[in-house]
């Protein structure tokens, strides 16, 4: 049970597998006023960044659930790096199923709405997990603006120009759904930059080392139309943000 090669290849230099800048993770820690002893479950937590700069900033405690092992490697090094090996806990599952024996304090998602099968699935999946009051953290890709035709839809990585909605859609979304928007912290340019940009150094490193590979000629296909496809439709078109979420 994991994930394919692909992922952990392009992204085998990240610490954070998603847009936010390490200054912005960190703003949204502040952001949520979090307390000495937070509990928090962090669902697709990847190399586990969030749970283990937070428990060393805020001292909160937390627990990740990601089916890469070699993202959940990567956690434990960065959480005995950091010193926090005894407030933070990471399992290899599947986080579309997975729910805390436990309420938690925070229940997030971010970047990875697949488990829940998009936003209202992955909002009742956290609330499954979170005491009454608790915060939901829903990190979700929206259109920063509305693409022209099915060419930037496709470039997006997206099936139809339904598959998202515009920011001030998701926001009414969430309220739909029942909840409070009470923070919300969105990637820039600059941040989609560095994480899809690193990638392309990775990929390379990896076809360099890894050239008879079974996976080399679609990474190599990959390498070769990424730069444009970033610059051409992703980058204009497609915003990222995490979502404080209250229940009302």
């Amino acid at each position: 049970m994991d994930i394919p090669r692909g992922f952990t290849i392009r992204e085998s230099s990240h610490r954070i597998h998603n847009p936010l800048t390490d200054d912005q993770l960190a703003v949204l820690g502040r952001a949520l006023h979090l307390t000495p002893g937070t509990r928090i479950l962090d669902l697709a937590c990847g190399s586990g960044e969030m749970l283990c700069t937070w428990a060393r900033e805020h001292q909160v405690t937390g627990t990740g659930v990601d089916l890469s092992t070699v993202f959940l490697a990567k956690a434990h090094e960065r959480a005995a790096e950091l010193g926090v090996a005894d407030q933070v806990a990471f399992v290899h599952d599947d986080a579309s199923g997975y729910v805390t024996d436990e309420p938690v304090d925070v229940a997030a998602c971010i970047g990875a709405t697949w488990i829940g099968g998009g936003v209202p699935g992955t909002v009742e999946l956290l609330r499954r997990s979170v005491h009454p009051g608790g915060l939901l953290l829903v990190g979700h890709p929206y259109w920063r603006i509305l693409p022209p035709d099915q060419e930037t839809v496709a470039g997006c990585y997206a099936t139809s120009v339904d598959e998202y909605r515009t920011l001030p859609e998701l926001l009414e979304e969430f309220g739909q759904l029942g909840c409070d928007v009470v923070e919300m912290v969105l990637a820039d340019q600059q941040g989609w930059d560095r994480y899809i940009a690193a990638q392309w150094l990775n990929i390379r490193r990896w076809l360099d080392a890894n050239p008879d590979d079974e996976l080399a000629p679609e990474m190599r296909a990959e390498l070769t139309t990424a730069p444009a496809r970033h610059a051409r439709y992703q980058r204009e078109h497609l915003g990222w943000g995490v979502f404080a979420l209250l229940d009302r």
